[in-house]
């Protein structure tokens, strides 16, 4: 395997290994805490959130990464300044927590910010030990680490809400997670050199941070808004509906996309420096993630009811039409993963804050007059926020690497005829739940063997090249189960090797 490769294995393996206790813990969750109480720890997250990857970035998270040469000065630099903004942020939330509880006028909020403030304690030795490794494509290391955060806080919260901690039982569960996945990191790097204050070339630092920060928060703001306007206008109840309702959607981000998210800033920096074409890279990048994301969002907008009746119970059925209205919205981020990196790899994070701040805060308007009418209509003012985002995105990426229109249809012509047909086989599954022919684990499974051999066959009617990915991990799935070698894609060997040919590869091969 070449380095790439393993990386993307390691990752793809901590992901699907997470999203195993995230089904199980959300599963469980959803019947020990109310939607109210969903609702409050959903601003909590939003609230700490925001300020949280906002300092990271600033601190120097990726800039460490796409660094071309590091020292150990560079790495100090940056670690000071993510310290001192997280010090600085943690202590003022713990200060506004009560104020915050009073604006939202539901008790227990500003406790909850200030126990989420404490994660501010550890986070700045985890984001620079984690980009790192990430740099360097030490993903096994990294998936670790989460892995073992991810159990400890999964743990910690469903043991807390079984003894009554209502919404502070996940909140203590964060805090924990972030604790130890920090605690086996420190332990594993063993040199605590790079943890020295220093402030040599904070100039540099600063000056990539504010465009990287400003990107991030403004993001993580737009994400966030939704649960804040929600808890102002119409209360913790509709809080909780709608971020379940998103928890749903973003399944898919979940199985795929924060598999390769890791891998995908430092691989994408790599190709670059080697004068790679990021242009075929991203339009065939688009291509197989489409195959992908149109079939998988579609399943899940025609399944709705079964999904939420099965995973969260029959208490959650209000938050179908917020999952169907959110899925068929989502079909429009389908490159929204490559955005950053490719402009970055570039040379434009500029652009990055640029589009940010022409798409969000129009979306921002758009869901805050939404939130005056109902939980629905937040959700459906997606369907025109997000085609509007990727639109100027999708400007912007063209523009730096010169594709047109043209150029992108004819990369999706081919998802879309096969996300069609995968469409087709499931509307006949989910027309069984619909009549209450079927239980709805019954439903889901009729529907998802229905789809499969669609989804197949078009593939290859359409010849379209994820075809050409699953055989080449088929091939390599049966080297490793008959001689014991490792699998090696098609194609692979050079540092031009697409990168998401590879995560296919990988994915596939698991």
């Amino acid at each position: 395997m070449t380095p790439i490769q393993r990386s993307i294995f390691f990752s793809a393996a901590e992901r699907y290994a997470s999203l195993i206790l995230f089904f199980i813990s959300t599963a469980v969750l959803a019947r020990l805490l109310t939607p109210k109480e969903f609702g409050v720890y959903a601003v909590v997250g939003a609230v700490t959130t925001m300020v949280s990857v906002s300092s990271q970035e600033f601190g120097g998270a990726n800039y460490l990464i796409q660094k071309t040469t590091l020292d150990e000065g560079h790495v100090r630099t940056a670690f000071t300044i993510t310290l001192a903004l997280s010090l600085a942020i943690g202590a003022l939330l713990a200060v506004l927590g009560g104020a915050l509880g009073a604006w939202f006028r539901v008790d227990g909020v500003g406790a909850g910010v200030r126990i989420a403030a404490l994660g501010f304690l550890v986070s700045p030795f985890s984001t620079t030990l984690l980009a790192l490794l990430r740099r360097d494509l030490k993903f096994g290391e990294i998936a670790a680490s989460n892995l073992l955060g991810n159990v400890a806080m999964v743990v910690v919260s469903i043991t807390l809400a079984a003894m009554g901690y209502s919404f502070f039982a996940p909140i203590w569960g964060q805090v924990a997670g972030s604790v130890v996945q920090t605690a086996y990191l420190v332990a594993a790097h063993r040199d605590f050199r790079i943890f020295r204050p220093s402030l040599s070339g904070q100039r540099e630092v600063v000056h990539f941070g504010l465009y990287s920060s400003g990107v991030v928060l403004i993001n993580v703001a737009y994400n966030s808004a939704p649960q804040l306007f929600l808890a102002r206008v119409l209360g913790f109840t509709a809080v909780g509906l709608y971020s379940r309702a998103v928890a749903v959607t973003q399944v898919f981000d979940r199985l795929v996309i924060q598999a390769i998210s890791p891998v995908i800033m430092p691989a994408v920096a790599a190709q670059n420096r080697a004068g790679d074409d990021l242009k075929r890279v991203y339009l065939h990048a688009v291509s197989l993630l489409t195959a992908l994301q149109w079939p998988f969002f579609l399943f899940v907008a025609m399944l709705a009811e079964p999904i939420i009746a099965f995973w969260l119970g029959p208490s959650w059925l209000a938050a179908a039409p917020l999952v169907r209205l959110l899925s068929i919205a989502y079909l429009a981020l389908f490159g929204a993963c490559l955005t950053y990196p490719v402009l970055v790899a570039a040379g434009s994070v500029r652009d990055t804050l640029v589009s940010s701040l022409i798409s969000l805060p129009p979306s921002l308007a758009a869901i805050f007059i939404a939130s005056f009418f109902s939980v629905e209509a937040v959700a459906a003012s997606a369907l025109a926020t997000l085609p509007f985002q990727a639109a100027v995105a999708i400007y912007f990426v063209g523009r730096r690497l010169h594709f047109g229109v043209g150029d992108l249809v004819g990369a999706l012509r081919k998802s879309a005829f096969v996300a069609l047909c995968a469409g087709a086989a499931v509307a006949i599954g989910a027309s069984t739940a619909h009549y209450g022919h079927l239980a709805p684990i019954a439903a889901i499974a009729l529907s998802a063997a229905l789809a499969a051999p669609a989804w197949l066959a078009a593939l290859a009617v359409a010849d379209h090249p994820l075809l050409a990915e699953l055989k080449s991990a088929a091939r390599g799935l049966r080297a490793v189960l008959g001689r014991g070698a490792p699998p090696v894609a098609a194609g692979a060997g050079g540092p031009g090797h697409d990168i998401v040919e590879t995560v296919c590869n990988a994915r596939e091969s698991n």
